[in-house]
């Protein structure tokens, strides 16, 4: 079986993710690492360890990561997500309790004791993910893959026109993520929009089936509702975690994906995150890559409807 590490800011959309991977049949989940990103990294832990619970699934091991990014300060989304990261309707009360092995030293062990096995599902900013490969990279190049949820991919930024929010938090760690010639897929904000969010019918759905772990997905996600409604005033809860989660369990549901050579830009303010994708395409003063090596894929799109009925599953299911 396909073992994982998930590494996450665990936030609303975390949560439905945490919830497939762990009710999943098709993975083991070795570890969830924690790290700042949508909001301090106490309220990530203990909304993590809560998804846990709630989950009543897989139990893996929960490691505390980085409190801030690697050269900057914090910026969260508790705008979006609420105070808590969950909606701010009290659901958050772990039992569970993390171990006292740093995230990033958890990492490195699982992956030295399981060479080419370990894929990392990164949904929050990389900062552990940089600072295991800073600490010892001969033993981060025997990590099998990383699935990365960041960039805004062909599209708009949502946190600003060029930049997606888990690489704007910390750019310089998504640079030392991309730099680390560790096979990669990165599925961007642009392919988790449009069908594959929750719309009205699919949350009435999930609140009337009464199964736990679905009414947590849709009562979680109560801010970032909010949010949209107030924004473009659609009824719908976009999901870019769980997309990602959805193409780690399910590679069938990748309908186009492109090798690309992907580069961060963390000087300019105005461009700070962004990440420029290029796929090799003839342009006017080239044919292609010129020099550069892809150094990832890039998803461009998925079935939305084959993922969303099996996002349900996971989550209605017994």
């Amino acid at each position: 079986m396909r073992k994982i590490i998930i590494d996450t800011d665990c936030g609303s959309d975390d949560a439905v993710a945490l919830i497939m991977a762990l009710k999943s049949k098709e993975v083991h989940v070795e570890a969830i690492t924690t790290v700042c990103g949508n909001v301090p990294l106490d309220l990530a832990t203990d909304n993590a360890l809560m998804t846990i619970e709630i989950s009543n699934a897989q139990r893996p091991p929960l490691f505390v990561g980085a409190t801030k990014p690697l050269m900057r300060d914090l910026v969260t989304a508790v705008n979006v997500h609420g105070k808590d990261g969950m909606g701010d309707l009290d659901l958050i009360h772990p039992l569970l309790t993390p171990e006292k092995e740093h995230a990033v030293d958890a990492i490195l062990r699982l992956v030295e004791s399981n060479p080419n096995e370990i894929e990392i599902v990164t949904i929050g900013p990389a900062t552990n993910i940089a600072l295991a490969i800073m600490k010892d990279p001969l033993t981060m190049k025997k990590v099998r893959h990383i699935y990365s949820m960041g960039t805004a991919g062909f599209g708009r930024g949502n946190t600003t026109p060029v930049a997606e929010f888990n690489v704007y938090v910390d750019a310089e760690a998504y640079d030392i993520m991309l730099r680390a010639d560790i096979p990669m897929t990165i599925i961007g904000f642009d392919v988790c929009l449009g069908d594959a969010a929750l719309n009205k019918r699919d949350m009435e759905m999930l609140m009337e089936s009464c199964k736990k772990e679905a009414v947590f997905a849709v009562q979680c996600n109560r801010s970032l509702l909010e949010y949209n409604l107030k924004r473009s005033g659609e009824h719908i809860v976009d999901l870019p975690d769980a997309v990602a989660m959805g193409v780690v369990l399910w590679p069938e549901i990748v309908l186009d994906s492109v090798e690309c050579f992907c580069k961060t830009c963390m000087i300019d303010s105005y461009t700070y995150g962004q990440v420029i994708v290029d796929d090799g395409s003839v342009l006017a003063v080239s044919d292609g890559f010129i020099d550069q090596e892809p150094n990832a894929v890039m998803c461009k799109s998925i079935d939305n409807k084959t993922f969303k009925s099996k996002m349900f599953n996971l989550l209605l299911e017994s």
